[in-house]
């Protein structure tokens, strides 16, 4: 009995750190996981260097943006921050 009163503080800060921090970092990380397995041709993004352009092709795990008139780079998925709306 007296062990569980020794543990029971780490135990409820335990909860606190999983409900505030770790939870809702997970869910972050599986929303934007499925927002980058839904990227289509013609989406505008935001790569995670802040480069805003619109997917012109997406061959497998490289997708090429046109980020200015006839200006094209290519990168990763796990390149893109965001999607924006349209």
């Amino acid at each position: 009995m007296e062990a569980l009163q020794q543990f029971l503080p780490l135990i409820i800060i335990f909860g606190i750190f999983y409900f505030i921090l770790i939870r809702p970092q997970q869910q972050k990380q599986k929303k934007h996981k499925s927002m980058l397995a839904g990227v289509q041709k013609g989406d505008k993004v935001i790569t995670i260097g802040g480069i805003y352009g619109i997917i012109k092709d997406i061959k497998g795990e490289t997708l090429t943006l046109e980020i200015a008139k006839d200006v094209v780079i290519n990168t990763t998925r796990n390149g893109i921050g965001t999607k924006r709306e349209k």
